[in-house]
């Protein structure tokens, strides 16, 4: 298990560190016998661990602790909910550190939603540079000359393979093409002492190409391994990738990775999309960036259940996330600012047609950015964006993008309602005003404002012949709301 292997280390770092104190440090992994592993369980029971490092197996029922005061679960996203759960019941009072590069999108949906805090590292360590990253079909010259390169001067490969039943022939292709490198195999599927083996004969420096799974995805850490390899690629996932290509680049050498495809293979519109993604997220800091781009791609998740990816569908994302921010601040004894609606009825074509956006994730997307309109400057941005990237919009997109600031300016101007059919406009306040109605009929004579009283008192008025009644709606409501602040007449302000 990748975990095995990253709790070892850790138990080994912990323990050089603290070996001047007077602090017990243990260890619960398969990598440990079956009687060293009761021995370390009845230890933590009567209190006289301080610091247990282990894989899932710390959440086994036989783990019982004393006086559980931190829980650090480091690489998040090889823990699922049922297990992160679990640990949370095992200490409930207990505070709790995940650390991740690549969290999974539940829990950053979570971090940015209020739920929970986030702290970013950003910082590269000292004199380490950007993993040199190439997305390529899978060429074995251009494969053997960069594990020549990386030979030459004294490094390590990581090639990664993973299917265990191909991978010794991977390796055995490997050293005929060079005969004089030391290789080794490494896979989940091998005895305890057959990995221990490797690994210390790896951190040695006796093993030059080490061909392997995903063994060594999580928190491996070979500073002399400065080239990486991988087959198939396209068969990973974005964040893995990511994760993966962190094996190297742990030093002040320049470090390569070879994302491979095999030749001539047609790939899925997702598996181009993750490829392109790994390539253009190369720099420091670039685990958040992919983070935020896999919570696109697979959506937040729910809160509440076992799903740590996939759009809420029952209430859509927009109504899921207003619903839990509103939970949050409820929660921190905040109020809730109540917030204006306005429905907006006006006959016209609104619509993002795919001929003008022919991908239906940058439709949708576009569609949620004219929905958030609130002011002037969001309208004029949107509408930057749309000619910047889909050139000039239509008619249709235009009046979709001015109902959405109507919608907007309707709540701002105390509008319950605002409706036009066949050149008549209503506006429904929530509270009819007689100042905002004179200045209104004042400014628009030819437009022939009206009130009308009744069960839903409303303003009626007419969209003078030649203008759009979208454009004309608009100018009418920022009048409107700029009417409805403007001091009565005989008021003495000082």
């Amino acid at each position: 298990m990748p975990t095995t292997i990253l709790a070892y280390q850790h138990s080994q770092n912990f323990l050089s560190r603290k070996r001047s104190f007077p602090v017990h440090v243990d260890m619960l992994s398969r990598f440990r016998t079956h009687a060293q592993q009761q021995a370390s369980v009845r230890k933590v029971r009567r209190g006289e661990t301080d610091i247990i490092i282990g894989t899932h197996r710390l959440i086994s029922k036989d783990v019982e602790f004393a006086d559980l005061g931190l829980i650090i679960i480091d690489e998040e996203q090889r823990f699922g909910v049922a297990q992160k759960e679990k640990l949370k019941q095992i200490a409930a009072n207990a505070d709790i550190l995940t650390l991740t590069a690549t969290p999974i999108p539940r829990t950053l949906n979570m971090a940015m939603g209020g739920i929970v805090d986030m702290s970013v590292l950003e910082e590269a360590p000292g004199q380490r540079a950007p993993v040199q990253t190439y997305v390529l079909e899978f060429d074995e010259a251009i494969i053997m000359e960069a594990i020549r390169r990386e030979l030459r001067r004294s490094g390590q490969v990581f090639y990664m393979y993973n299917r265990v039943e191909g991978i010794y022939a991977v390796a055995d292709r490997i050293g005929k093409a060079i005969p004089d490198a030391r290789i080794a195999v490494a896979h989940g599927k091998m005895e305890r002492e057959e990995i221990e083996e490797v690994w210390e004969e790896l951190i040695k420096g006796n093993v030059d190409i080490l061909v392997c799974t995903t063994i060594i995805e999580t928190g491996v850490d070979i500073p002399n391994a400065n080239t990486l390899i991988i087959e198939n690629a396209d068969h990973y996932g974005l964040s893995q990738l990511h994760q993966i290509r962190g094996r190297v680049g742990r030093s002040s050498r320049r470090a390569y990775a070879y994302f491979t495809y095999r030749k001539s293979k047609v790939l899925t519109e997702v598996a181009e999309k993750r490829l392109a993604a790994i390539k253009e997220y190369a720099a420091f800091g670039a685990g958040f960036k992919i983070a935020l781009r896999d919570l696109e791609i697979r959506g937040a998740g729910n809160l509440l259940g076992a799903e740590q990816h996939g759009h809420m569908e029952a209430v859509g994302y927009d109504m899921y996330m207003k619903l839990l921010s509103e939970a949050v601040i409820e929660e921190k004894g905040e109020v809730i600012p109540p917030k204006p609606e306005c429905a907006v009825d006006i006959r016209c074509d609104a619509f993002l047609s795919k001929s003008y956006i022919p991908s239906p994730p940058q439709r949708m997307d576009m569609y949620k950015k004219i929905a958030r309109i609130e002011r002037e400057e969001d309208y004029d941005d949107v509408l930057d964006e749309l000619c910047d990237r889909y050139g000039e919009p239509g008619s249709a997109a235009v009046n979709l993008c001015r109902i959405g600031y109507i919608k907007a300016l309707g709540g701002q101007a105390g509008l319950r309602k605002v409706e036009e059919t066949d050149g008549t406009v209503r506006l429904y306040p929530h509270e009819m005003e007689a100042k905002p109605v004179t200045l209104l009929a004042a400014a628009y004579p030819a437009a022939g404002v009206k009130v009308l009283l009744g069960n839903s008192p409303h303003i009626l008025l007419k969209v003078p012949r030649g203008e759009r009644n979208t454009e004309f709606i608009r100018e009418v409501l920022e009048k409107y709301s700029a009417f409805r602040g403007t001091p009565e007449k005989g008021n003495n302000q000082k």
